[in-house]
């Protein structure tokens, strides 16, 4: 009996079908490892571990946080892409992962080739803020000061090529302002040079300025992201003045990778999971607490947010002539 090339593909399809699901069913065989690119106790770590915990909960296995800091992200990332593409070792990705593929002239891994996206698991407001004792009240007047004082003007941020970094040189260039970009070894000094009067603002995560919020040190002026920061719903989002910045959005996320040809019923398993885990009361609850939103994504909706942010980032890496490394 001759067999037709449409019969061979059709039972090739299905024996690959066949093949997914059983990765699928068979899934998780061993303990899971997450491999954060951060040092323990900040918002990845925590996120991570909150995540995690559930994670091993649905699955019935444990779930391992592994923390690889290094520049970039660099170290992590390629742990990651050389493992075994079976699902059970994950990647935190961020804005940060973005960030590295368009600022360092080489990597040993490509993101968008190398890694599988499973997850968005949460995004965090970027904010303007100001000294409380000083002379802005609202975004409006710094724009206006700005405007009037070309070359005055200057926003602190963390160190250079950071998210919060480049948010301010793309808030520079979409407002068109005679902007300086002062860049501190870390959020800490930048709090400092504000409340001692050396800067005029500062660009910053939401989560770490809070306490300084909270105590009536800080004014918080305007949050970039698309709306309002549920800790802070009295604070406009800066699109919110219209103009230019009518379109202007900056924010950072995280979320979970795996290696590149890990069997895609495998990343719906751990995708299905993890939208449930992110949709608890508790999960959400927990996130807030660190000045994080709660918020899952389909694979492709990941995949998309990372390839936008790499080019995205990559402009104003370059409009800002900002070194590679």
């Amino acid at each position: 009996m001759q067999i037709s090339r449409r019969q061979l593909l059709l039972c090739s399809g299905a024996a690959s079908a066949f093949s997914w699901s059983a990765h699928a069913q068979g899934f998780p065989t061993k303990g899971l490892k997450i491999v954060v690119p951060n040092a323990a106790g900040g918002a990845a770590d925590i996120t991570a571990r909150a995540v995690g915990q559930k994670l091993a909960e649905a699955l019935g296995q444990s779930v391992v946080i592994e923390n690889k800091p290094s520049a970039g992200g660099v170290v992590a990332g390629d742990q990651v892409a050389r493992a075994e593409a079976d699902g059970h070792t994950l990647l935190l990705v961020s804005s940060g992962t973005a960030v590295s593929q368009a600022l360092f002239k080489s990597l040993p891994f490509d993101t968008l080739r190398d890694f599988a996206p499973v997850s968005k698991l949460a995004s965090f407001d970027l904010v303007i803020a100001v000294n409380a004792a000083g002379r802005f009240k609202t975004l409006a007047e710094l724009l206006a000061y700005g405007q009037a004082n070309p070359g005055k003007l200057n926003i602190g941020t963390p160190n250079v090529g950071t998210t919060q970094n480049l948010a301010a040189e793309l808030f520079k260039s979409t407002t068109g302002l005679d902007v300086q970009v002062v860049p501190f070894n870390g959020t800490p000094p930048v709090i400092t040079a504000l409340r001692g009067g050396e800067i005029d603002a500062m660009l910053d995560i939401l989560g770490p300025l809070m306490p300084q919020i909270k105590a009536g040190a800080l004014r918080p002026l305007a949050v970039l992201g698309d709306h309002r920061a549920l800790q802070l719903p009295e604070v406009p989002a800066a699109r919110e003045s219209g103009g230019k910045l009518s379109g202007f959005h900056a924010s950072s996320w995280n979320g979970l990778a795996v290696p590149a040809k890990t069997p895609k019923d495998v990343i719906a398993r751990l995708n299905k999971e993890l939208t449930s885990i992110l949709a608890m009361a508790d999960i959400k609850k927990r996130l807030l607490e660190l000045n994080l939103s709660a918020q899952s994504s389909t694979p492709e909706q990941l995949q998309d947010l990372l390839a936008a942010d790499i080019i995205r980032w990559g402009d104003v890496i370059a409009q800002a002539k900002i070194a590679k490394h």
